[in-house]
């Protein structure tokens, strides 16, 4: 079963904060990434660490479920801004936002 997707097959409706734990994202201190997370003040979102979350070359991997917004090369430092402009204030963090997932286009 996917991360994040229930039994049914639904996406829950728990807001989430998944942090990937495994071996190249370990690699890239997201054990550093999660400490900060849990320790950020989050009364809205639940913060986990989870196994690979498949972008192992760009982690440390960061999802925010269930909205899907996937951000990649998290680091410590980073999280403060995420955590005030979108947790709290509703807006992505456009320059750590995978691009993979996120792509945008211009003409």
């Amino acid at each position: 079963m996917e991360i994040g997707t229930q039994k049914n097959g639904s996406k829950p409706k728990e807001r989430c904060v998944l942090v990937c734990q495994h071996r190249s994202c370990l690699a890239n201190n997201s054990e550093a990434v999660l400490a900060a997370f849990e320790s950020a003040d989050l009364t809205d979102f639940t913060v986990m660490g989870t196994g690979c979350q498949g972008q192992c070359t760009s982690g440390p991997t960061v999802r925010i479920v269930p909205e899907e917004t996937w951000y990649w090369r998290v680091q410590p430092s980073d999280v403060p801004v995420i955590v005030e402009q979108h947790l709290q204030g509703g807006k992505p963090v456009e320059a750590k936002l995978n691009t993979r997932i996120h792509m945008r286009f211009s003409y």
